[in-house]
């Protein structure tokens, strides 16, 4: 099933385009939904699609050898993944996986060549998705770098923390985990610090952000 002009439109791939135009791209992108633990990509495969997430969200991560797991991104609906492999030819850098129910747009590597040669918009459209995608990359070295755990954690909970709801996954502690690169232990350790601080409560299953600035203070500290 073809992708209706509004959603194309959203994209930012295609920010900047005419309605005949986002029309005929819309022909060349389908539909394709997964189930919470679903792989949708597999690290070391060949790419052959680029992925736009509509609804729901997907996890990207690398996996190391002895199966410790290093979240990369947490792609919300509007934006995309799989971007790199697409262009440079080689295979997914990194594994993809839905969080929950997803629903998923995907374009063919050589559909999206054939758009990037007739509209020159979308090129310039691709070098911002792409630099934005840098500078994430770069933000999460220094973060692993630089930041004491409990940063980390701080900064993932201001970035990530909801009710479940919409387009903010419901994260668990070894979700948190992978993203902070630490062991699950070390993130419980660091939520209880978080309280201690009053920046959060912990109630149950649940956690409340109940001062957002303090939490900011202890995200932006370095060691």
């Amino acid at each position: 099933m073809a992708v209706q002009v509004d959603f194309v439109k959203s994209i930012p791939y295609f920010s900047g385009l005419g309605l005949a135009e986002l029309d005929s791209i819309g022909k060349l992108i389908f539909e394709r939904t997964a189930e919470r633990g679903e792989m949708i990509l597999l690290e070391g495969e060949p790419a052959e699609e680029l992925y736009f997430v509509a609804s729901g969200v997907v996890k990207v991560f690398k996996t190391s050898a002895q199966g410790k797991e290093q979240i990369l991104n947490i792609v919300r609906p509007g934006e995309s993944f799989n971007d790199v492999p697409i262009f440079d030819g080689d295979p997914n850098p990194a594994s993809a996986q839905a969080m929950g129910t997803v629903l998923l747009y995907r374009i063919g590597k050589s559909d999206l060549e054939a758009i990037l040669r007739d509209h020159p918009q979308v090129a310039l459209n691709v070098n911002k998705v792409l630099a934005g995608r840098a500078r994430h990359l770069v933000s999460l070295v220094e973060d692993l770098s630089f930041k004491h755990v409990t940063g980390r954690v701080a900064k993932i909970l201001l970035e990530h923390a909801g009710d479940g709801t919409g387009s903010r996954p419901r994260l668990t502690q070894q979700d948190m985990a992978a993203m902070a690169g630490t062991a699950r232990e070390m993130v419980g350790r660091s939520l209880k610090d978080l309280e201690e601080g009053g920046a959060i409560r912990l109630d149950r299953h649940r956690l409340v952000i109940t001062d957002r600035g303090a939490l900011r203070e202890m995200a932006e500290a370095s060691y």
